[in-house]
């Protein structure tokens, strides 16, 4: 019996053109897939060091139909000092209250209670956004 050799013989002719072409694929993907991790976490750095105050609904009640109450959690540094914007809305999504809570507290987390004046029953509150105001 004779064995069937198929294809060329291994280190005979050199490299196929397909195993360049495969390996320069290679080196051009991992080289675009390095640069575009390296574009995402530069932009994820400069993004998260922008944000100086940050904030979050802890709870909310609507205690009567012309008031909401909220508790509001913000993380800062020390000496930062900031606002945060509060709404309400109504049952059709309309937007029945808002409020701006100045955070000028000497501490990293500040936790208060503040109380939005609404012009009918609120069904939320949310928090709108946070922004820095200078320091000290």
């Amino acid at each position: 019996m004779t064995a069937v050799r198929e294809g060329l013989p291994d280190g005979r002719y050199g490299r196929s053109a397909d195993e360049r072409a495969d390996r320069k694929l290679k080196i051009i993907g991992s080289v675009l897939g390095v640069a575009l991790l390296g574009v995402v976490g530069w932009a994820g750095a400069s993004y998260i060091s922008k944000q100086e105050l940050s904030g979050r609904v802890i709870t909310w009640e609507a205690v009567s139909d012309s008031a909401v109450t909220v508790h509001l959690e913000v993380i800062k540094g020390k000496d930062d000092r900031g606002v945060c914007t509060l709404r309400s809305q109504a049952r059709d999504g309309s937007e029945v209250g808002r409020k701006d809570v100045t955070i000028d507290q000497r501490t990293d987390q500040v936790d208060t209670e503040t109380t939005i004046r609404t012009t009918k029953r609120a069904t939320n509150a949310v928090l709108v956004g946070c922004s820095s105001a200078g320091g000290n």
